[in-house]
């Protein structure tokens, strides 16, 4: 959602980047602007396929258009129009607000003085493309999920969903943070073998999952994950025109244990770039905590974030 930072009605529930946004912190909120807007195809507000079609009076459902990631920033231009903001002084964000970030770099060179690409990729492996086609088939083979049209029905195909969401929780942590986190202890010690939640991390699973259904919708998973595959900008017809000359500063940022978009994908962005003769840099992190590692507390790369966004600002 956009709620990055700070809270939202519920002091307890912070923003996802509330340890990088504010006073003082790598995204200086003394210093600058953060402009945090819903995606197209989300379910928080901005358009999308559980939004009410007034062609029709009822939700889109599957008949809302798939979307590019160019298309959520389309609607994010508009939104900088209405402000009258004519130029950025970052775009930055992670995995999927990563690859907005760098087609928006693309696209419009002179939009943004700097582009932060963090834990993102510029093309999907087999492997990402694979996770997120078994987190799709889960959500549309639940038998709520009615083609779609659940909400009529008021049950949604939770069972699937937070299949999804459990699966993709494995693939933002590594296998040392799952170590450290949960090792093998047991939620009641010396109990008997069973087919029900009796280890930690499985407890932490099954929380991760309930816990999605009251603030995600299935459909806008799915378009959401589907757009991240398709995602292939530097293989565009007309892309050494557009990055001719593009004086955007860029940043790619990965981790050393994010093995979702481990640090060959922020070199491919890199080399990419620097191909076309931009001012490109990488810089590998190190954590021990995977592909989360973008949202925590890690020293190196809030210093790494706050020195690229401090340079020659005004």
């Amino acid at each position: 959602d956009a709620h990055a930072a700070g809270h939202h009605g519920d002091s307890e529930r912070r923003g996802w980047w509330d340890r990088l946004i504010g006073p003082g912190r790598p995204i200086d909120t003394e210093q600058f602007y953060v402009i945090s807007p819903n995606l197209l195809g989300g379910c928080q507000g901005t358009t999308g396929p559980s939004s009410i079609n007034p062609a029709t009076g009822q939700r889109y459902g599957l008949e809302f258009p798939m979307f590019s990631v160019r298309d959520l920033n389309t609607v994010h231009r508009r939104l900088l129009e209405k402000l009258e903001i004519k130029q950025l002084h970052a775009a930055l964000g992670g995995s999927l607000g990563g690859m907005q970030a760098l087609q928006w770099a693309i696209d419009f060179p002179l939009a943004m003085e700097r582009c932060a690409v963090i834990c993102a990729s510029a093309e999907l492996s087999a492997m990402n493309i694979a996770f997120s086609t078994v987190a799709r088939e889960a959500i549309m083979r639940d038998p709520d999920f009615q083609g779609g049209r659940y909400h009529e029905s008021g049950r949604g195909p939770n069972i699937g969903l937070a299949v999804a969401r459990m699966m993709a929780h494995i693939t933002y942590l590594s296998e040392e943070s799952f170590a450290h986190k949960f090792g093998r202890a047991r939620r009641i010690e010396g109990t008997e073998p069973g087919l029900g939640p009796d280890f930690e991390v499985e407890h932490y699973l099954h929380h991760q999952g309930a816990s999605f259904l009251s603030r995600f919708d299935a459909l806008t998973y799915l378009y959401l994950t589907r757009t991240m595959d398709y995602f292939t900008p530097f293989d565009e017809d007309e892309i050494d025109t557009k990055l001719r000359g593009n004086p955007t500063e860029f940043l790619a940022i990965s981790f050393s244990s994010d093995w979702r978009f481990a640090a060959p994908h922020s070199e491919r962005i890199v080399s990419e770039l620097k191909a076309r003769q931009l001012d490109a840099s990488h810089t590998e992190i190190e954590s021990p905590w995977g592909h989360d590692s973008f949202l925590l507390d890690v020293p190196e790369y809030h210093e790494a974030l706050a020195q690229f966004l401090q340079r020659d600002a005004s």
